[in-house]
């Protein structure tokens, strides 16, 4: 059974307090602290509790990550609807077109000029989200959200949108993306008579606007988002309004859209990428650009470029692997790029073969453009199962590599007797592709060589990406040759840098966060997992 919390809902219990309750009885630590002037009340707080030592500005704060395997998870995508008359229909088709960008939990908040409802729950957005359940948001503005969240029975907890109550009147909020400097700012705020009953980024910004002296909401909001530092773009809404904002460096995507109404105002779309605009049957406009906040009233659009002068670093991978290859991010269509990083990952490190093989769904673009670029044959020679849900009962005689063959299945008569390119779009621990390039091999390869088509990961991502530690990336800690033999292929290479950076440039000449390949990241901070504890001396 889907598990859902209701807020604002007309005729429906708010469990917002019996789940805060249960969190605090699960940790009852948090019932021994002195609650001060609250001046932003979380409806929906987290059941973590902050640690009793304040962070150095300098120690990143990195949400609960989960890895399965060798794949990488978006942590959010988020959606933004103002001026159409099913508002919470049409956010809920844009979180489906985002569904790849978060598969544990999604939710809508609505507004009608007069009040503010809020549904999520955990699950996939067609399971949470009912025709009856959708009918319980009216309203002609909406924000939605969907994440890669933790597990556990607290995890609804972690939700988004989260709708707060402040000085500043009902605000909901989706963040996708992660900040950087939460220690220094959290315990300004808590300075300043602040308490926080959550570890979510998403309240810090919601404190620093109830806190802002700013005459006007939109000046809080603008003048809250110069105070924060690290990746965000977030989609907020009061009674009456949508805004839209960008960090100033750009990392996560966010577009501007529209949907022409000839009887009235146009519809005003915001989304994490532009194929949720397709499914709407909205025209792409622009991206919101790195340092804007976007007002959108009753009215018609406004904005404001509340940071300058800082270079723009997005991120690179949203190319490589995160975003849909029908969106266009950051200037660029991505089947544009990727089909380019296979051809130049062909003419880096070609290999006599007779098939090239990708390793579906995020190796086809590439291994398509390799394929054409070294005149090769286009194989798929991997066959994925859709349906495979997120949990699954293993047999109880334990299969070896049981969990890729449940997934990838190979097609020994493309295979047998050949030598197969193997195209993927990155190797991470090593395990995921050793097991692949075994099942190619078992299934009567005679050669398997394996290229991927980003450069090797050595640093772990701070800004929205849940990356393993820096000992756990394969690519830290071996040689390439040695990533060869333990992944038991017969030859191995990675794209280039320059190489990747050439194929992901459009028309705006973009900069790119590259942080994961080569450690030099555009912030300033101290992974805590490299910090060696001090020892006592006698």
């Amino acid at each position: 059974m889907t598990r859902r919390l209701f807020q604002g809902v007309a005729g429906t219990a708010d469990d917002s307090e019996t789940l805060r309750a249960l969190s605090k009885s699960c940790h009852p630590e948090r019932a021994k602290r002195v609650e001060g002037p609250a001046v932003a009340f979380p409806l929906v707080p987290s059941p973590l509790v902050p640690s009793p030592l304040v962070p150095s500005p300098l120690v990143p704060q990195s949400p609960q990550f989960v890895v399965n395997g060798d794949e990488l998870h978006e942590e959010c995508g988020v959606i933004a609807i103002h001026g159409h008359p099913n508002a919470a229909r049409q956010a809920y088709l844009g979180l489906y077109a985002l569904q790849h960008r978060g598969q544990e939990s999604a939710g809508i908040a609505t507004a009608d000029g007069a009040h503010l409802a809020n549904i999520k729950g955990m699950g996939l957005v067609s399971e949470i989200f009912t025709d009856d359940v959708l009918e319980k948001l009216p309203g002609q503005m909406a924000i939605g959200h969907t994440r890669y969240s933790t597990t556990g029975d607290s995890a609804l907890l972690n939700a988004q949108p989260i709708r707060v109550d402040s000085t500043k009147g009902l605000i909901a909020i989706a963040h996708n993306g992660n900040l950087v400097n939460l220690g220094n700012v959290r315990s300004r705020l808590e300075r300043d008579g602040a308490y926080f009953q959550t570890t979510s980024d998403s309240e810090i910004i919601v404190q620093l606007i109830a806190h802002s002296h700013a005459g006007t909401l939109v000046d809080a909001i603008a003048d809250s988002l110069s105070h924060i530092d690290g990746a965000f773009s977030i989609v907020m809404m009061t009674r009456d309004r949508i805004f839209a904002a960008r960090d100033p460096r750009g990392f996560r995507p966010l577009s501007m859209g529209r949907i022409r109404n000839p009887n009235g105002p146009d519809t005003i779309v915001f989304a994490s990428e532009s194929c949720a605009f397709d499914l709407l049957r909205a025209k792409f406009e622009r991206d919101v650009l790195p340092g804007e906040l976007v007002m959108v009233t009753e009215d018609g659009v406004t904005s404001r470029q509340y940071s300058t002068g800082i270079e723009q670093t997005s991120c690179i991978f949203e190319h490589v692997y995160f975003a849909r290859p029908d969106s266009r991010i950051f200037g660029r269509w991505v089947q544009e790029s990727r089909d380019q990083m296979g051809r130049q990952l062909a003419r880096e490190s070609g290999v006599p073969a007779d098939v090239v093989v990708p390793v579906p769904d995020s190796g086809v673009t590439a291994a398509l453009g390799y394929a054409e670029e070294a005149r090769l044959p286009f194989r798929f020679g991997l066959i994925r199962n859709h349906y495979v849900g997120r949990t699954f009962i293993e047999p109880e005689q334990r299969v070896r590599d049981f969990g890729v063959r449940l997934k990838l299945n190979p097609v020994r008569n493309l295979l047998e007797g050949k030598r197969v390119v193997l195209i993927d779009d990155s190797i991470i621990r090593g395990t995921t592709s050793r097991k692949i390039v075994r099942m190619v091999r078992g299934a009567g390869a005679k050669e398997v060589h394996l290229r991927i088509s980003c450069p090797p990961t050595v640093s772990p991502c701070f800004y929205g990406v849940d990356t393993p530690s820096k000992r756990e990336l394969i690519a830290a800690n071996k040689s390439i040759d040695e990533i060869r033999s333990f992944i038991e292929a017969d030859s191995l290479a990675y794209l280039s840098l320059d190489g990747l950076l050439n194929c992901c440039q459009g028309e705006t000449h973009t900069g790119y966060c590259t942080a994961c390949y080569t450690g030099n990241y555009p912030t300033q901070w101290v992974d805590v997992d490299e910090i060696v504890p001090a020892t006592a001396t006698l």
